[in-house]
C-alpha cells in the first residue's frame, strides 16, 4: 500500500548509489587491501554477534544463543578483538537474528513494505526492530558519541556496499524492474531467516 512512496525513495537511492556510495566502495576496493577488508568486515560481524546473542535469548533459542556466545568470547580473544574470525574454524558458525525477526517470532505481523533513504528495503516490524537493535544491543549506538557512531556506521556501510558490488551490477543489468525485484527477494529472505531456513510447507519458492 506504500508502493509510491517507497518507489520515490527506491528513485533517491539509486540516485545516490552512483553518486556516492558505490564509488567510495569501488575506492575501497582498490586502496584497502583483501585481507585488510576481511578483517574489517569480522570485526563487524563480532559485534552484530551481540545483536545475534541478546536476539536469541528473547527467542529462547538458548543453545543458539550460548554457542554465539561462545563465537564472540573466542573471535574477540583469540581473533584480536574479531578481525581474525577463528569461532567459524572452530564449527561455532554466525547465526543471523535481529529483533524484527523477535517480533515475527513473538507473532507480530509484518506490516507493509516500504524502502527507507540509504538504508533501503525494510517493513514497519523490520523498522522497529532495527531501532530497538541499535538504541538497546548494538555497540556502535549504544557506547560512542552520536558523531563517533555515524562514522563507525559509515565504515560499516562502505564495507557492505563493496560486498555487494558484483551482485549490484548483476542487478543493474539484467532486471528491468529493480524496485519489484528488490521487494520480493528482502520478503522472502526474511522469511526465510525468520523460520530459520526451515519454512512451512506453504512457502513461497
Amino acid at each position: 500500500p506504500w508502493e509510491p512512496f517507497s518507489r520515490k525513495v527506491h528513485t533517491f537511492n539509486n540516485a545516490v548509489d552512483p553518486g556516492v556510495a558505490r564509488p567510495l566502495a569501488t575506492a575501497y576496493t582498490h586502496v584497502v587491501p583483501r585481507f585488510a577488508r576481511t578483517g574489517v568486515s569480522n570485526f563487524f560481524s563480532n559485534i552484530d554477534d551481540i545483536v545475534v546473542f541478546a536476539n536469541q535469548l528473547l527467542q529462547f533459542k538458548i543453545a543458539e544463543a550460548i554457542a554465539t556466545s561462545a563465537r564472540i568470547v573466542f573471535n574477540t580473544s583469540f581473533g584480536l578483538l574479531g578481525l581474525i574470525d577463528v569461532a567459524s574454524e572452530m564449527d561455532l558458525y554466525k547465526h543471523n537474528e535481529d529483533f524484527g525477526q523477535t517480533l515475527a517470532v513473538w507473532g507480530v505481523p509484518s506490516g507493509p513494505y516500504l524502502v527507507l533513504p540509504i538504508i533501503g528495503p525494510m517493513t514497519v516490524r523490520d523498522t522497529a526492530g532495527l531501532a530497538v537493535d541499535w538504541s538497546y544491543f548494538d555497540p556502535i549506538f549504544d557506547r560512542q558519541t552520536l558523531r563517533a557512531s555515524l562514522a563507525t556506521l559509515t565504515i560499516k556501510y562502505i564495507d557492505i556496499r563493496a560486498g555487494l558490488l558484483k551482485a549490484s551490477k548483476i542487478l543493474d543489468e539484467t532486471v528491468p524492474d529493480k524496485y519489484s525485484f528488490v521487494r520480493d527477494a528482502y520478503q522472502l529472505r526474511r522469511e526465510f531467516l525468520i523460520y530459520d531456513g526451515q519454512p512451512p510447507e506453504d512457502f513461497s519458492e
